[in-house]
Formats: structure tokens, sequence, C-alpha cells
């Protein structure tokens, strides 16, 4: 450790700084020489004890391989140990933290930042899942299983609380009966769905655990509890983690059994139908229109689609606010076509993956970006209701089907839209709401939806035939510059256009537009305070997650769910 040290700053650094550092002391002290000369020593064993923790801090080092060398864990290790000017002596440990891709330019590298434990150091150990045993603990109530209420179950559990978990839907394994029957069938059940069940709509829909919400909580842990519960641990290293809808159930399900086992309840086909307010406090719930439960402290997280909780909370009094969200289309390229634009035509290179974009775009003062790209992945139903379509996108944890989507949706802000009032709540809701319907109508009635070659959408012709699609229930040729509202179709056009130029073959015929990508986030917004994070005038409401409009994804929603629950322990403490 020594060695490493005076490697780094040299034996006159270190005395330089520690000179300085204690005579500045001296010469500020006021009191008599031999007070000074032991507030000298003082402070040089505080210096001391600061060497010694910096000596103990791990050591990160950037390196830069090519994508066949990135199973040569040999070769990364010496060069990172070249790089970081350590030797294999100086060393008891060492990992690769992150891991991206940069193909900016034709020689495609990889991008690794690895990390060391010098000699005496112990490894970092990850934020494990310690529950407490909760059986007679005070109660809490979580409205919903998705990401936000699992971690705001789990996060209670460890704060030595009691979770009632209470889900609309069916649990992970039997809503896949309800999944076939929107895929096969075309038969949507209102409470069991894409959206709606345990897990929420990401355990059906992809996985991404990718968040740019670093400063809403602790992602690390969040990522690690995943991993606690049976994800990879690579999705910890990834720059872009992913899962797989594959895999989650599994994961999601050691969640539940996991809270179960401490004390914890999990209801499912459980509906939150009535709330009892008194004195501007939460004071009871009614499920499925039952006797009431009492509850004084509730985290709503009840996802971005549970409209009905929308028109409950407003019927009570609950103030809401309406959100801006995003609408547009689910586009589908050939995922080869995707991956020679993006690697420069290197397509049989198999230290690759699946190649994946992201686009934006100011198009007329809005933006338009594309969302939720799945590469190797499939386009699903994602309805809550019968009459109405809307799209999403997921992949597999392998990412091996041969069709790229990617929702390319447009900004809307409430003053934006044509049924804009003042202070109305369900301006962007019901602007969703007749959009999901006008395509449902135009495509037949059914879980088909409305399609067009990109071209042609451009041109505005309707398309004679497609190619194949991953959307199950099947596409209907139609012109959507027909259904969809103009401010969008407007911006899309122009949008693909210049897509085109940024990505050379993105333009194209092959690629068809699914009509509508539309629940990209909550329309709505249920506003908390920023310090207790309850409801403005609700006490005892927590508003949380996608839903409330404090998410934007499975990390940003789990971070969500424990931020909640630290909120209420913290309150309770302080009772």
């Amino acid at each position: 450790m020594v060695n490493f040290i005076l490697s780094k700053v040299g034996l006159q650094g270190i005395l330089y700084i520690l000179v300085s550092h204690v005579c500045i002391k001296i010469f500020n002290c006021k009191t008599s020489f031999f007070s000074r000369l032991d507030h000298a020593l003082y402070e040089v064993h505080n210096f001391k004890e600061t060497l010694v923790t910096f000596a103990a801090m791990s050591v990160l080092v950037q390196i830069t391989i090519k994508p066949a060398q990135q199973k040569d864990t040999d070769f990364i290790l010496k060069s990172s140990l070249f790089k970081a000017k350590l030797r294999s002596a100086d060393i008891s440990d060492w990992r690769i933290r992150k891991r991206s891709i940069d193909a900016r330019k034709a020689s495609i590298k990889l991008n690794l930042q690895i990390e060391f434990w010098l000699l005496g150091e112990t490894r970092t150990q990850p934020q494990s899942f310690i529950p407490q045993e909760v059986h007679s603990k005070p109660e809490i109530a979580i409205i919903g299983a998705g990401p936000a209420g699992l971690y705001a179950a789990l996060r209670a559990i460890e704060a030595g609380l009691k979770p009632i978990v209470f889900e609309r839907g069916k649990d992970v394994r039997a809503r896949r009966r309800d999944l076939a029957a929107i895929n096969k069938e075309q038969t949507v059940n209102p409470e069991s769905n894409y959206c709606f069940g345990e897990g929420g709509a990401g355990t059906y829909s992809d996985g991404k655990l990718y968040t740019r919400s670093k400063k809403r909580g602790n992602v690390l842990k969040a990522l690690e509890w995943f991993v606690h519960f049976g994800a990879s641990e690579d999705i910890l290293v990834e720059a872009h983690p992913h899962i797989g809808t594959n895999k989650l159930p599994a994961i999601i399900t050691a969640m539940r059994e996991a809270i179960l086992e401490a004390g914890g309840e999990v209801h499912f086909n459980a509906k939150l139908t009535d709330i009892q307010i008194k004195d501007n406090a939460i004071k009871a719930l009614k499920i499925n229109d039952n006797s009431w439960k009492p509850f004084e402290n509730v985290v709503l997280a009840t996802g971005h689609s549970a409209r009905d909780i929308f028109y409950l909370l407003h019927s009570k009094g609950v103030y809401l606010e309406a959100k801006a969200f995003a609408l547009g289309v689910r586009v589908e390229h050939p995922q080869h076509l995707i991956d020679k634009i993006q690697y420069h035509g290197d397509v049989e290179n198999p230290y690759l993956p699946p190649a994946s974009y992201s686009l934006v775009e100011q198009i007329d003062g809005m933006g338009v970006y594309s969302f939720c790209m799945c590469p190797g992945g499939i386009i699903a139903p994602c309805a809550t209701s019968q009459e109405e379509v809307v799209t999403n996108g997921w992949s597999p944890s392998k990412r091996n089907n041969p069709y790229a989507n990617s929702g390319i949706v447009v900004s809307v802000e409430p003053k934006d839209l044509p049924n804009y009032t003042p202070h109305d709540p369900f301006v962007c809701l019901d602007f969703q709401k007749k959009v999901e319907r006008d395509c449902w109508e135009v495509a037949g009635k059914t879980q088909q939806v409305p399609a067009q070659r990109m071209i042609d959408f451009i041109e505005k012709k309707t398309s004679k035939d497609f190619p194949k699609t991953s959307y199950q229930p099947g596409i209907v040729s139609v012109d959507l510059n027909s259904v969809l509202p103009p401010m969008i179709s407007k911006r899309l056009r122009k949008a693909f256009s210049v897509y085109g130029k940024k990505m050379k073959g993105y333009y194209t015929n092959e690629a068809v537009l699914h009509a509508p990508e539309s629940r990209t986030s909550s329309p709505i917004s249920i506003p908390r305070n920023l310090q207790t994070l309850e409801h403005v005038n609700v006490k005892g409401l927590y508003p949380c997650g996608e839903g409330a409009g404090y998410a934007g994804g499975i990390i940003s929603a789990a971070i969500d769910g424990i931020n909640c629950v630290d909120a209420i322990s913290a309150k309770l403490s302080n009772s």
C-alpha cells in the first residue's frame, strides 16, 4: 500500500502536503507553543488517517478493447494494471465495473471501467436485501404490485413495517393465460393484461433497467436487489442493463415469496374501489367493494394505465394535474438492417449484440424521440380495455428475434392539445383515449392495429402489402395520417426524414409503423409534498411511481417505492 502511495505522489509530495497541512493549522492557532505543538501532532495523526482512507479506496481505471477481447480476462487485467501503473502484487481483487459499446466509428470498441482493491482492502459487498420479521409490526397498504409496489414492500420489511399489497391483477404465472387470449383470441381482460398483474407492465414488456434518474435515489441498490432475487450480475456492469421478459417472472416470484416469508401480505384480484378521507387524511380503503379496511399510510403505486384510480381520486376531491406525455407509433425494422447501420456493415461479428439506437429531434417546437427501443424484440398488444388498441415492445434476454422495434413519439404538453381547458386534469388522458379508440375503430374493432410502411406514411399512401410483423394479433393497412392527430402525424413525417439522414438506411419501406404508441408515461400527475412525499392535501396518501408521474421505467419506479416507504418510516419514527 505504501509503495502504491509513493508511486502516485512521491515522498516529496507526501512531505510537502504533510508540512503544509500542519503549518496551516499551527499558525491559525492562537494558543501557546506547546498547545500548538500538541495540536500539530494531532493534525499529523489526522493526516495519517486521511492518508489511510485515501489508500483504502478502490482504484478505477478506464480502458478500451476490441469486442473480440471481451472474454480474455488475462488481457483485460494486464491492460488495466498497466494503465493504472499497478502491479498484480499490489492488488487483492478486481472486477469489470462498467461496460459499454462505442460504435461511433467503423472500428468498434468496448469501453471498460475496471475497479481494483489494493492489498489489505476488502472488496465492496453488494447491498443485499436484509429482511426483518414483520408479522406483528405496524401495517402499511401498498396498492399495486409493479416495481414501485414490490420495492416499497421489500423496503417496508427492511424497515420493520408490515406491507399489505393489493394487486388488481393476477399473479405472474396466471397472467400468461390472459396474455395468450389477447394475442390469439383478441380478448382483453381489463384486470389482467400486459399492464395489470404481478410485476406490472415491466414484467412482460421487456425488463429494461436503464435510468437517467441518478438523483432520485440509490440506483445501484435497486439493481443489486434484482441480482439478490435472481438476475444476472451482468446488469451491474452493462451501461444499458436488461433482464428480458422471459427471465423476469421468476425474479418477481422470488420477491413475492420474500415478502410473504417475512410476514407481509400479497393479495391478487384485489382492486382498490373506494377510499375514505377524513380531515384531509386517509382513513380506510375498500377492496373489491367489500368492507372498509383501516389504513393510515397508503402507497399508491398503480401504474400509468389505472385510469379508474384517477377518476376515483378526482371524485373524492383529491387534487390532480394534467401532465405532459408522449404519443406516436411503434416502428419495426429488420434487426439485420439496424445492425448494418449501427455497426458500419459489420453484421457478422459474433462478439457484438443486436444493435440498438437512440434518436431525438426538435420538430416544430416539440421533441420527437425514440422510446423503449427493443433490439431483437417483439411488438405486443397492451390495451387495458376491449375498445382500444395500444402497442408496446419487449425483448427476450438473448434479444434473438429477427426484428428491431422502437416507439417514435411526439412530446405533448397539455396546452398544445386542441381540447385544452385550464385546470382540467383529464385533458391529456382524454386525448390519449381518443387516439387509442380511433385506431381500434379503423383497424376493425379487434386487437389488430392500423399500420403503414414508413415511406408510404411520408407520402400519404396506403400500403399495398407488408413484410412479416412480430405483432401477433395482426395489422391492417391504413393511412395513419388519417387517424393520428395532425399535430402528431406532421411531426412524425418530418422526424423520419431527419432520422434517415442521421442513420443511413433507417428511412425505408422495409420499416412498418404500428399505431398507436401511447402509454409512454402517465398523462396525469398526482402532486405530492417534496419533503414528506405525501399528497399535497391528503395526509397518509403517498402517490408513487409511474402512475403518479414520479418515475419513467422499472428502476426509477423501484427507487420511488423505496423513497415513499422511507418517508413513512421517518414519519412514524418522529410521531
